[in-house]
């Protein structure tokens, strides 16, 4: 088997096998819940969905379940809804040392808040694979993680889990090293020298290893789509190629002013249609764009929230950040990023009318002041502020990752034989998707978390976040 075919294999099977079977018995039997339909079919009430080992074995009528197996766990969901587990598909879970105590602060954030799978979008890949490891030995509860290990960056990068990019040949032993070391995609930062970048590209087609990120500051967003780039992250490269001055940008500094003065509907037409064209997805982390534009006129100071946050992650890591968007990043008056906030949600709205396709991310917990797990509901309701239906913002988080990593046979919908990675709401998140806050229950790879259980992970990470 060739090294790149087998690369495929072995992340296919690091998706859908990172932790063994469950015992098969006793059965989980949840029922008489409203079963999500993520493709778009009617809710379906009274149904009894069955679990043994990490697998969904059957959908069925209530009225089939309820004699069989009496030696089954039986979860009574009466007025319960059931949706797949939640994707955040951009996280950084070990960024250096900026966030310590990620292990007992985030992953339990992450599984208490329904979200059963992330992709981490730049960390430091031993200790995430060693995390994979015990996740998958039932030694600790956390999330599916698909990870890229360190970012590739420019010469000088302004981040932890970075790789210095200067040469091309830099770039192509840098995807050689990854791929060779286990990383499952590639992710490209901002400041990699232009002819790098088409090196990168190049040596991820020859590995057959995807490369996603953000669209670097030395090409044009279309150029990176036509290159093969898997998705583009926080809007990156999507105004730069909606206005004429896309060759000035290019060249030198660009702010979000200068953005909203020369956006030209024509070019941005034409930009998403070959976006659309070339399966290009988007992960726009509308809240994190919203935080960091607005973020002198926010106060988390009370957010209930704040009690899971370290102190050194508050104190240190985020007034870092704060001071580098306050100084570099927001130089235009309050009045203009308000408006530039709002225009990100009409764009996402166009972008997804012609047919691009979106993930749910939230750059958490680099981003500011983003809670790990808790944001990522609120990243559902921008999509519905920007005019997504509920039900496709709820896919943003589940159906559309499965359908990213091509595994639709495993992921992203309640149907027999896919993996038991299921969160039990109180109300219907077709009704308001706020409701996806409203969380009865959470099942990960099989494992049935009750809402005690989740409130005793809640507790542990708040704990947690008070060690010095």
């Amino acid at each position: 088997m060739k090294i790149a075919a087998l690369h495929g294999f072995l992340l296919l099977l690091l998706i859908t096998r990172q932790s063994p079977p469950a015992p098969v018995s006793p059965e989980l039997h949840i029922e008489d819940v409203t079963v999500i339909d993520l493709r778009g079919g009617l809710p379906e009430p009274h149904r009894c969905v069955i679990v043994q080992g990490n697998r969904i074995v059957d959908v069925t009528d209530q009225e089939k379940c309820s004699h069989r197996h009496q030696q089954a766990i039986h979860i009574d969901a009466r007025g319960k809804f059931l949706i797949p587990g939640l994707w955040d598909m951009h996280v950084h879970m070990v960024f250096g040392d900026w966030f310590p105590r990620g292990k007992d602060v985030t992953l339990p954030l992450f599984v208490a808040n329904g979200i059963t799978g992330v992709r981490d979008m730049g960390g430091e890949l031993d200790i995430l694979q060693q995390w994979r490891r015990e996740i998958s030995a039932g030694s600790l509860v956390g999330p599916r993680i698909v990870m890229s290990g360190p970012m590739l960056d420019g010469p000088h990068p302004r981040f932890p889990s970075s790789i210095a990019i200067k040469t091309p040949d830099d770039g192509r032993r840098a995807v050689d090293d990854l791929q060779k070391r286990g990383a499952d995609f590639i992710k490209l930062q901002s400041l990699i020298p232009r002819d790098a970048v088409f090196a990168i590209a190049d040596e991820a087609k020859k590995q057959s290893i995807t490369f996603v990120g953000h669209v670097p500051d030395s090409v044009r967003a279309s150029e990176m789509s036509n290159a093969g780039q898997k998705s583009f992250e926080h809007l990156i490269g999507v105004f730069e190629g909606s206005s004429p001055l896309e060759d000035q940008f290019i060249k030198g500094p660009k702010n979000e002013g200068k953005f909203l003065s020369t956006y030209d509907p024509k070019l941005a037409t034409a930009l998403f249609g070959l976006l659309a064209k070339n399966h290009t997805w988007q992960c726009p982390t509308l809240v994190w764009e919203r935080g960091g534009n607005l973020i002198d006129q926010t106060d988390f100071a009370h957010d209930t929230r704040a009690k899971y946050v370290p102190a050194y992650w508050k104190d240190v890591t985020w007034k870092r950040f704060t001071d580098g968007i306050e100084h570099d990043f927001n130089t235009d008056d309050l009045a203009t990023r308000k408006a530039f906030t709002a225009k990100e949600l009409e764009v996402v709205n166009e972008m997804h009318r012609a047919g691009v396709q979106f993930l749910a991310g939230t750059d958490t917990p680099p981003g500011v002041y983003i809670f790990p797990g808790f944001s990522l509901h609120e990243e559902l309701q921008r999509f519905v502020a920007a005019g997504f239906t509920p039900l496709e913002a709820l896919q943003t988080a589940t159906l559309n990752p499965a359908k990213f990593f091509g595994r639709e046979n495993d992921l992203g919908t309640i149907e027999t034989g896919k993996l038991a990675d299921l969160v039990l709401l109180n109300a219907s998140p077709l009704d308001d998707i706020a409701n996806t806050q409203n969380i009865a229950a959470v099942i990960v790879d099989g494992r049935y978390l009750s809402r005690a259980d989740l409130d005793k992970m809640l507790a542990g990470a708040e704990e947690a976040a008070k060690t010095k």
